[in-house]
């Protein structure tokens, strides 16, 4: 899973807008935008689809969800640039 910190991470480590992450994702802005505020938690599909998009942009998440949960570039991305 995704937490909304690292949504928020995960789209500043790609220079990212909520709606450029919408939009990649096909959800809709408001849905980004709950989620990061945590004031609504889409379904699990809607969660797995955002990892997608970010993962396929080079974003690796490490750690768990309890225990410092963070993300990075992959290697291959930083090579990219």
């Amino acid at each position: 899973m995704v937490s909304p910190s690292q949504c928020r991470a995960a789209r500043g480590l790609l220079d990212w807008s909520q709606q450029k992450l919408a939009d990649s994702a096909r959800v809709g802005v408001v849905t980004i935008r709950q989620f990061e505020a945590g004031t609504h938690v889409p379904r699990r599909a809607t969660v797995e689809v955002v990892r997608r998009c970010f993962e396929d942009a080079g974003v690796e998440f490490i750690g768990t969800p309890t225990d410092r949960p963070g993300v990075r570039l992959s290697l291959a991305a930083k090579g990219d640039k």
